[in-house]
């Protein structure tokens, strides 16, 4: 088998894996529509475009609800022992990508539902520590100081959330180097989301309020270029 082909059908493995039969009394994986990330000229992001420990966000599976994106540099997971609010035990398959490092969240904290908007992000990854954490290469969520750990499901290290954020589950495309987001896992907080900032978001996104689907393709930006303030911590 040649090269290629070996790889495309380890990818299409590893995205069977994930959405395979979950074990007695594990939360198995949602699967929505497969969308394709897209650079801002609307062409496939190349995973190796990437730059290791940046913020990338980009918004899935409703066009209202945004995701980051990050290469952790180094290999991420998988994770065996996470567990939602609700109790629901389940597993994490770990980094998608060439190495294995590229993983993908919910931006939506899940204690307050802090979110970045196009004004301002409270919440994003950190590469080092700060003077308000000793932790390093943690999502942080400055409302509350939430920390969760994304080289491991998004666990939570330190602060008041009761969960890990949802994973945005992943298919790498080793052909052309792409990526699709094809379903989520964990404690969604996505009703909730839309039932507290149903105003604003109906402002934002006209009368479905953000919660169509975002369709075949989802646009990656920097979030330093998605909003306008980034709150440090």
């Amino acid at each position: 088998m040649e090269r290629r082909s070996f790889l495309g059908a380890c990818a299409a493995s590893c995205a069977a894996a994930a959405f395979g039969p979950a074990s007695a009394g594990e939360l198995k994986p949602r699967r929505y529509d497969r969308a394709l990330l897209v650079d801002a000229s609307g062409a496939p992001l190349r995973a190796s475009a990437l730059v290791p420990h940046r913020n990338y966000v980009f918004h899935y599976p409703y066009a209202a609800t945004p995701c980051f994106l990050i290469d952790l540099g180094q290999a991420a997971g998988p994770a065996p022992k996470l567990k939602t609010a609700g109790a629901d035990d389940y597993a994490w398959p770990g980094g998608v990508g060439p190495g294995r490092s590229i993983v993908a969240y919910s931006a939506i904290c899940a204690h307050k539902l802090t979110y970045p908007t196009r004004d301002i992000s409270f919440i994003s990854y950190r590469e080092q520590a700060t003077p308000h954490s000793s932790l390093a290469r943690v999502i942080h969520c400055c409302s509350e100081h939430s920390q969760y750990d994304p080289a491991q499901g998004a666990r939570v290290l330190a602060g008041p959330a009761t969960q890990p954020l949802a994973a945005i589950l992943l298919e790498y495309e080793p052909g052309r180097d792409a990526l699709a987001a094809v379903g989520t896992l964990g404690g969604e907080m996505f009703d909730e989301f839309f039932a507290k900032f149903g105003f604003r978001l109906a402002m934002e996104h006209g009368s479905k309020g953000g919660r169509q689907k975002v369709g075949e393709r989802s646009a990656v930006a920097e979030l330093a270029d998605f909003c306008r303030q980034q709150v440090r911590c």
